[in-house]
């Protein structure tokens, strides 16, 4: 069978594939080559076989999409499964190709091409189709559908899709962390063996979003670098490895099944989730290609996003109407836009050991159900959101009690409590039947906007009843089902994927969310890490980023106004604080905020985040760059005591460097003083005009400033 060469190229990178009697073999993944007919790519692929060396096979290994131990690849194979033990090694050969240019995925975003592979295994009974799309954007999709074509069932254990990476990737940066302090980086050379990362929780807040290699030392700006993500909110496995004896790195992954958890029939067929890949010289870049992707979607919400206020660290469980009106006064006082009503309106549920489940609105704390606080909230001309948790149920709830057979469980025992709960199993199709109706009931008998979404415990001990086997996937399955039922039915309703905050910050789930809340945690620097993690994939615009009150509920500091407001500016804005108990003081200055929250976030939540990789670890530098490069606005972050006194020069990167730009202080983030401990330079008071490339390269002084403090600029092209 004759090779073919498909060269796919967008937005400065290039795909470069081979495919003959088996399966696509990945040429290059990177920067663009420029036009590359067969004849030459068939020159890159000769240039590039391996001799044989002593200790391993007479031919050199074909690496493909889809690693197989028959072609010689013995590291982490792409397909593991067996039928009754045998058929545990697949050979498969391609049977159909189909190349196609521009158009469209599943998701209506543009696509600069597609690939589909058909390939079969006769001797195995397994057929597969692999699908690779390349973005507008120069983002990588790829996912594989196994059919089981055999007699008798086949368990399947993985399927992994890879991509190769060059020597240049010789360090690896992926992302740890626990609930209140997600997306915590951390760095590694890459070494023999293999890194994986899994997530066994059907969450991720110590999981990775992203995993990354790259030129060692590669930074926001700088070095090349390649990195991946399982798009799937259940169980994922993602890794980067060197085989040896020949050092070939890949990076890949895929969903992580349980036990027995995808058995196929015959006849069946298994679709892994899509796994995306991007490359950019630093990281900014790669980054850039996911926003890109994300906001080229018709489903991306377009609309300015409302800043709102979340009740549950001003209020709890205590739902008392007078006190939620005054709260609603004060959030209108201020300029705020959307009000939501956290976890404790609906029946028995005074704290959170009983009620989850039963979603009737409680009588008993709201006799005249929920129209008095929505028409109060909606009659200041504000929006009027509510908080589920449709996946959970309490023990001590109606629901658990009437249908004990609902419980996510195996069938000899519960799995341990977390935060007093258990999970509904919503592959149930009762279950799933009961949930859908409830919450279609709520929002269809109240004027609501705006859905959170929560997710508050880990999945473990996660059987099927029904069936006695493992029961992530189904699971996750059916939470999409019902996300998708439900938006079909509320169309003008804004859906938030919670899990105690950052767990579920996965594209599968984004694919029917408008934004994620980012964390817990709202204490402004732990944000800084928190957000810079989790928006090198998530866009500003779909990161819920809150205005805390003074006193941090999660680590116990204290921050002034402005670094807290500073802070939230750079996402989708909310207030997290009990307003009735603020200064008059202090409301006047967070109307402040919010007014410039709204004054800037055309530009906030559809310019290109920029990440400057100061020297300073004391220092962050951050910001958004317009997409026509004529305005911006950065933050210069004193997260701690620095070295040197002043800080010195501080560079801006992202913008033109033939444009000239004045650069000024940006109110409200502009007031020097002692109480901030800003000593301001020569520049402050009247501004300064540079060059992009100047900014870029020599940069400006900045201001000093007291740890756990912030300063905002604005730039304008002259």
């Amino acid at each position: 069978m004759t090779t073919t060469y498909t060269h796919l190229r967008a937005a400065g990178t290039s795909l470069l594939l081979a495919t003959g009697e088996a399966l696509p073999r990945v040429l290059h993944w990177g920067a663009d080559l420029g036009d590359v007919d067969a004849a030459a790519a068939a020159e890159i692929e000769r240039a590039s076989v391996m001799p044989t060396v002593s200790g391993t096979a007479d031919l050199p290994y074909d690496l493909s999409v889809l690693p197989e131990q028959s072609a010689g690849w013995l590291a982490t194979p792409g397909i593991t499964g067996h039928r009754a033990g045998a058929d545990f090694s697949t050979a498969f050969a391609r049977t159909g190709l189909t190349v196609t240019g521009e158009g469209v995925d599943s998701n209506g975003a543009p696509l600069a091409g597609t690939v589909v592979v058909e390939a079969a295994d006769r001797a195995a009974g397994l057929s597969l189709t692999w699908t690779l799309e390349l973005t507008a954007h120069g983002l990588v999709r790829t996912r594989t559908a196994l059919t089981n074509t055999g007699v008798g069932a086949f368990d399947l254990a993985t399927l992994d899709a890879v991509l190769p990476l060059p020597r240049e990737a010789g360090e690896i940066l992926d992302f740890t962390g626990r609930h209140l302090r997600e997306r915590s980086p951390q760095r590694h050379t890459v070494v023999a063996g293999t890194h994986l990362r899994e997530i066994r929780r059907g969450r991720s807040h110590d999981g990775t979003l992203l995993m990354l290699a790259g030129a060692p030392g590669f930074g926001y700006r700088t070095g090349e670098v390649w990195g991946v993500h399982v798009a799937w909110s259940g169980n994922t496995r993602t890794f980067a490895e060197q085989e040896m004896p020949s050092g070939q790195r890949v990076i890949g992954g895929g969903e992580l099944l349980l036990a027995g958890e995808v058995r196929l029939a015959e006849g069946e067929t298994y679709t892994s989730p899509w796994l995306l890949a991007s490359f950019g010289e630093g990281m900014d870049e790669l980054s850039a290609r996911f926003h890109g992707y994300l906001r080229s979607r018709p489903t991306h919400p377009t609309t300015p996003r409302r800043s709102l206020i979340n009740v549950w660290e001003a209020v709890y469980f205590d739902h008392d109407l007078d006190r939620l009106t005054a709260l609603a006064d004060k959030a209108a006082q201020v300029g705020l836009e959307r009000y939501v009503l956290d976890d404790g309106w609906f029946r028995h549920r005074r704290d959170d050991t009983a009620g989850l489940g039963d979603w009737y609105v409680d009588e008993g704390v709201w006799p005249d159900g929920l129209d008095p606080i929505v028409d109060h909230v909606t009659g200041l001309g504000l929006e009027f959101g509510l908080w589920f948790e449709p996946e959970m149920v309490n023990e001590d709830s109606d629901v658990a009690r009437a249908h004990p057979e609902w419980i996510l469980r195996v069938p000899s025992r519960l799995p341990r409590r977390a935060r007093n709960q258990q999970v509904l199993d919503l592959s149930n199709p009762d279950a799933w039947q009961y949930i859908y109706d409830r919450v279609h009931a709520i929002l269809a008998a109240h004027r609501i906007g705006f859905v959170k979404w929560d997710h508050n415990r880990d999945l473990f001990d996660a059987g099927r009843q029904a069936t006695g086997g493992a029961g992530v996937h189904e699971q996750t399955l059916a939470t999409y089902r019902l996300l998708a039922a439900l938006r079909e039915a509320h169309p003008d309703v804004e859906f938030e994927s919670c899990s105690g905050g950052g767990g579920r910050a996965d594209l599968g789930i984004l694919e029917l969310t408008d934004r994620i809340w980012t964390s817990d945690c709202i204490d402004p620097l732990e944000r800084q890490t928190i957000e810079a993690g989790t928006g090198l994939m998530v866009p500003p615009e779909m990161m819920g980023s809150h205005i805390a009150s003074p006193h941090s509920h999660t680590t116990g500091r204290r921050h002034d106004l402005s670094f807290r407001a500073a802070t939230a500016m750079f996402g989708h804005l909310g207030v997290e604080w009990d307003l009735t108990a603020a200064s008059e003081d202090d409301l006047a200055e967070l109307a402040t905020w919010i007014a410039a929250y709204k004054q800037h976030r055309d530009l906030l939540h559809h310019g290109v985040s920029i990440r400057s990789d100061d020297p300073d670890p004391a220092l962050r530098v951050h910001g958004v760059v317009a997409s026509d490069a004529r305005k911006a606005i950065f933050a210069v972050v004193q997260l701690t005591t620095g070295v040197t006194h002043p800080p010195g020069r501080v560079c801006l990167p992202g913008l033109d460097p033939a444009l000239r730009y004045r650069v000024t202080p940006l109110a409200p983030g502009d007031v020097p003083g002692p109480r901030t401990g800003r000593e301001v330079p020569a520049w402050w008071t009247d501004g300064v005009t540079l060059t992009g490339r100047a900014l870029a390269t020599v940069g400006l002084q900045a201001p000093n400033q007291h740890p756990e403090h912030t300063v905002l600029l604005h730039l304008a092209a002259r």
